[in-house]
């Protein structure tokens, strides 16, 4: 397969070369030459110096990589943020330095906005909304966001994606999408990285930010889920002025997170988590006021009643705000706090829920077979590893926390080092986990910023006990057998759902080891010689026959010499031939 066919059109071949010379700049050539992009030069007949200055080849393969991906432009440094929040995949080296990726954005003018606002509402935006400001308040490279108030005098922003955007995300993500097929059929030390799955989850979660009709729908949903949280809001959505492009939301007045961190405690915000210093965020601006930083908080306050609300979207309703950096959060008051920009939203099933907690109850109580269990079942089953060392492994991890309850752990330190676990065994945490993950970290990060004596742990031991240590008790005094009957019983439907799909996909294989395989091709490769042989020794005794019944030619014992010769050929075959059979016992 050449190069051109994977990479389609004539349209992704200049941004191809593009990338291919950027990676080549910051001293990745050899990944470029090993995946076959170096071709693009000479199909192009360009020539590109493949040695980069000796600076650039002392700088860290991670740092040159984050060079790489900034120099490459929005989609490409979103991938890295999303790589960095991967503790099963990247060391703390790497996730660190992705983690400085920034987007260097200039906003787009106002009048280029125009035409596009225009069409989506149906006039000029100055006769649709009073005081619509031309300055934005806030400009990411999806969108951007401007101020306005409505007719009836509510105040607002409008969030406007930026003309022409999407076409060069979806270039991206095709690119994207190609060089991920190209670096797990070539390079098999990335294979255990999943990099085509990877891609195809990055691709769903920027195709639903670059769409602000499902930012809307989340918000909506979102806000209807927190009705009983009355210290933690979402805006409101002004649905009848949305689009694809459009996203016309309730202005928040107030501070964000990240701002009153950065004044206030910016020691202790640098020293929290994965994420605390992932600033404002893709058009976080858009709830912040004038004037930052300082603001007077209930800190102990604002920390429980945000956790509580976050951690009651994931574990009772299964849709949550999946990207609660300080950014994305503001202080709307002393003891009010707001959550903006909704369009990354987490998604768990019932049973991947129970499965978290019942991971969490596990490692209270010293569970290693079930840890072990829960985390072999999150993986793809494609990569073998060693089920001892990994059950060790854990093993040790729970007995560091020996005799701590849920209250006392510090749940950041031990979800990285179960991370750090399964990243050395080889195994790959799903998407939807990987993210759950993640929100822990903020939510510990952000909560222990509010308050220097927060713990996350207590607030999820309500939803640990009441969904993963019920059945347990009713078993206690049953023994372990009985435990275990009940974890069978458990998880079947759930396997058994897997196997079916996988037998409808047709990714189910059968491995086959036959013992004497090999030995039963040799036989008939024996088998097809001594019938060749015997053709042809057939073939013989019937040709010289004819050739004895000569009356011409030269003669040996009185019969014709062609046919004497060929009796002798013919019976030195067949006794060759009677040999092998015999030897071969057929």
């Amino acid at each position: 397969m050449s190069v051109l066919d994977l990479f389609g059109t004539a349209r992704d071949l200049g941004r191809c070369q593009e990338i291919a010379a950027v990676f080549l700049k910051h001293g990745m050539g050899d990944v470029v030459q090993r995946i076959g992009l170096g071709g693009l030069f000479a199909r192009a007949g360009r020539v590109l110096r493949m040695n980069p200055e000796r600076v650039v080849r002392d700088l860290p393969t991670e740092r040159r990589l984050r060079l790489s991906f900034e120099e490459l432009g929005p989609t490409f440094v979103k991938l890295g943020q999303l790589l960095a929040s991967r503790g099963d995949l990247l060391s703390p080296e790497w996730r660190a330095e992705l983690a400085g990726l920034t987007e260097q954005v200039a906003p787009v003018p106002f009048e280029e906005l125009l035409p596009q606002l225009t069409e989506h509402l149906g006039a000029p935006p100055d006769e649709v909304f009073d005081a619509l400001q031309r300055e934005p308040l806030a400009a990411g490279s999806l969108g951007q966001v401007h101020r306005a108030r409505t007719h009836a005098g509510d105040e607002v922003v409008l969030k406007i994606r930026r003309p022409g955007v999407r076409p060069l995300v979806e270039a991206d993500l095709r690119i994207a999408a190609r060089i991920a097929e190209l670096l797990e059929s070539e390079l098999p030390e990335t294979r255990r990285f999943a990099p085509v799955r990877l891609v195809r989850h990055f691709a769903r979660v920027l195709r639903d930010e670059l769409d602000f009709a499902t930012e809307a729908r989340n918000t909506v949903a979102l806000r209807s889920q927190l009705v009983s949280h009355a210290a933690v809001s979402v805006p409101r959505v002004y649905e009848e002025y949305g689009c694809e492009r459009l996203l016309v939301l309730e202005f928040f007045r107030g501070t964000s997170a990240y701002q009153w961190a950065s004044s206030d405690r910016s020691a202790e915000a640098e020293a929290g988590g994965e994420g605390a210093g992932e600033g404002a965020g893709e058009c976080a601006g858009e709830g912040v006021a004038e004037g930052a930083g300082g603001s007077a908080v209930d800190g102990p306050f604002l920390a429980k009643a945000g956790t509580d609300a976050v951690l009651e979207m994931i574990f009772e309703h299964g849709l949550y705000h999946a990207d609660p950096h300080p950014g994305n959060v503001l202080f709307l008051g002393p003891r009010q706090l707001g959550l903006i920009d909704c369009g990354m939203v987490g998604r768990l099933t019932p049973e991947r829920r129970s499965e978290f907690l019942g991971l969490l109850a596990a490692a209270v109580q010293r569970d290693g077979r079930r840890m072990c269990d829960l985390l072999m079942r999150w993986s793809d089953g494609k990569v073998e590893i060693d089920e001892d060392q990994f059950a060790f492994d854990l093993r040790g991890l729970c007995e560091r926390y020996f005799d701590a309850s849920l209250a006392e752990f510090d749940v950041t330190e031990a979800l990285s080092e179960i991370l750090s676990i399964v990243r050395n065994n080889g195994l790959v945490l799903p998407p939807d986990v990987a993210s759950l993950l993640r929100v822990m970290v903020l939510l510990e990060s952000l909560g222990h910023s509010l308050d220097p004596q927060f713990k996350l742990g207590p607030a999820l031991e309500p939803f640990v006990r009441s969904q993963a240590f019920g059945w347990r008790g009713a078993l206690q005094g049953l023994g372990d057998g009985a435990e275990d009957l009940y974890r069978l019983l458990l998880d079947l439907p759930g396997d058994l759902r897997g196997l079916l799909r996988r037998a409808r996909s047709g990714s189910v294989k059968l491995d086959l080891d036959l013992e004497r395989l090999e030995r039963f091709g040799a036989q008939i490769d024996r088998s097809a010689n001594r019938l060749t042989v015997g053709i042809v020794t057939a073939a013989l005794i019937v040709g010289t026959s004819i050739a004895a019944t000569a009356e011409s030619g030269p003669f040996l014992f009185g019969l014709p010499a062609i046919g004497f010769l060929g009796f002798l050929s013919s019976l030195a075959l067949a006794l060759y031939l009677l040999a092998g059979i015999a030897r071969g016992k057929r």
